[in-house]
């Protein structure tokens, strides 16, 4: 028999909830499924007379246990709280309720212990032994089709792993791109890809000598995507850094996929990245300190004539104004605690900066670096045989190892003949991406020379023009060591870094460099006199 709400007066009203729900919170948002759900069971009740007195939303799927749907849960606290009452529950579909029958049951229970009466316009609820067993092939069926679409899903998206295509949520620096009549891309997500390039390579070139000062890098980017504090979280440029999908790679080791290519392009290339990994391991650098303010560049920059790296701050006069100002904290140092203001020093490292300015030898570093250029397009074709050689005898070595495991009826050997293999894939890997890179240039040569070569020419610029990271780095690319500042006023001969020594040296030599006997035969570099400039 058909279980029917308890007799109520005449003049009062069956009182309802009404429970909706969609598995996706995109489907609240896109489509129209809470709304239609709503409107169907409103005619439901109106139809029996019932009066509805609460609605219920979930967009959650829950996986077919009710108490993870924080509005079933809810529910289930409203009929507790109102136990004297007699609810009739109300939802559009029996699948709407559970597609488990486990829980379902159990739901059906909970519904029970509060008098209150399941009821849907697709489904008639029997308390007889048909009407449960009933209710059990349609959940059944339910959970089913739930578990099966679930192993379709993912036995599709592991298919697209294995063929080297990303198939989740777009982390930071990608996106999925469609065109009309092709299917959905994964590709680079500009502008934000290029900065984190950026950082990348700085990284690994040690522009940014720490994950802090890769950060601050991002922190400082107005491209790159922040929370509402405006900064980045501590673990941003760790994940960043360690992500193989940042290297065009594809790898899900949950799913059993093992690190592959990807079908999309990275930021860096896979050799890069291992190198990213090697430097994350064994950077020995102190962090980056916290009250390296943005107003004094130059702090840890500069020593004492004591040898102690001079420090920074401020005073605050009567009248309010700040003056900022350089000292050195040294104990045993006879200029202790004497300030040196911020715009005298900071005036003659511009100066000194401009001295270093050659660019009177522009046509000759041209020459020089056009020189080198076709040196190494003549060199690369050479490479890429050797590392295809190189490549051929791995997959050689695979093969033997393969043929080994089949042979072998030893667990514990082939567990270490499958380790090797894991190796020697890994080895591949690199080797394809070196391959590809052999030979082919990723920028032009006016893209890859001519800013190292305005900044060999003129450092000066970058540090009037640049921002706090970018003054930094002048300081690391300049100079080999902190430059020493004298009390009369002035820097002390400072230790320049190669480039710059190499380029001051001929620039104050007019004779130019001499070559260097018995390392390669004359004819191959001439000297700098003989490139006509």
């Amino acid at each position: 028999m058909t279980r029917t709400p308890k007799t109520k007066p005449s003049n009062q009203r069956q009182k309802a909830l009404l429970y909706c729900r969609v598995s996706d919170p995109k489907q609240k948002h896109d489509g129209h499924g809470l709304e239609s759900q709503e409107q169907r069971i409103r005619q439901f009740a109106e139809f029996h007379q019932f009066e509805v007195e609460q609605v219920f939303h979930d967009d959650v799927t829950g996986g077919g246990d009710f108490n993870k749907r924080p509005a079933m849960t809810r529910l289930l606290d409203y009929l507790k709280a109102h136990r004297k009452t007699n609810y009739v529950v109300i939802f559009d579909d029996i699948k709407r309720f559970s597609r488990d029958v486990y829980f379902y049951w159990g739901l059906i229970r909970e519904l029970d212990k509060y008098d209150a009466q399941p009821m849907s316009p697709n489904f008639v609820f029997e308390q007889t032994p048909e009407g449960r067993f009933q209710q059990s092939i349609t959940v059944a069926a339910g959970e089913y089709e739930r578990e099966s679409n679930a192993r379709q899903c993912r036995q599709k998206t592991l298919a697209r792993l294995e063929a080297g295509y990303y198939a989740f949520i777009a982390p930071v620096g990608f996106k999925y791109h469609k065109e009309r009549g092709q299917p959905k891309a994964f590709i680079r997500d500009e502008p934000v890809a290029s900065v984190i390039e950026e950082m990348m390579r700085g990284f690994l070139s040690g522009r940014f000598q720490t994950q802090t000062e890769c950060r601050r890098f991002l922190e400082h980017s107005p491209l790159f995507p922040k929370g509402k504090s405006g900064k980045v979280g501590n673990d941003c440029v760790n994940k960043l850094l360690t992500n193989p999908l940042y290297a065009g790679m594809i790898e899900h080791k949950g799913w059993g996929v093992s690190l592959r290519k990807g079908q999309h392009t990275g930021m860096v290339s896979y050799e890069d990245f291992l190198n990213i990994q090697e430097r994350m391991k064994k950077c020995t650098h102190a962090p980056s300190r916290q009250d390296l303010h943005l107003l004094f560049p130059l702090r840890g920059a500069i020593s004492c004539e004591c040898g102690n790296s001079l420090t920074s701050a401020s005073s605050r006069s009567q009248t309010g104004k700040y003056h900022p100002y350089y000292l050195c904290q040294n104990r045993k140092c006879q200029y202790k605690g004497k300030s040196i203001r911020k715009d005298v020093l900071e005036g003659e490292f511009e100066k000194l900066l401009k001295s270093l300015s050659l660019g009177e030898l522009k046509g000759v570093a041209e020459k020089m670096f056009k020189q080198l250029w076709k040196q190494q397009q003549k060199s690369h074709a050479a490479q890429k045989e050797v590392i295809k050689q190189e490549y051929q005898n791995v997959d050689k070595e695979i093969q033997k190892l393969l043929d080994k495991i089949v042979e072998t009826s030893s667990t514990t050997v082939q567990q270490k003949l499958e380790s090797r293999i894991d190796e020697l894939e890994q080895q591949k890997l690199l080797l394809e991406d070196k391959m590809e890179k052999t030979g082919r240039p990723t920028k032009t040569y006016d893209g890859m020379y001519r800013t190292a070569m305005d900044f060999l020419l003129n450092p000066h610029k970058y540090w009037t023009y640049g921002e706090f990271t970018q003054k930094r780095t002048v300081l690391k690319l300049v100079f080999a060591d902190r430059l020493t500042w004298d009390r009369n006023g002035v820097y002390r001969t400072p230790n320049l870094s190669l480039p710059f020594k190499v380029l001051d040296t001929y620039f104050k030599d007019k004779n130019g460099m001499v070559e260097m006997a018995g390392v390669e035969p004359a004819s191959v570099n001439p000297p700098l006199e003989d490139l006509h400039v």
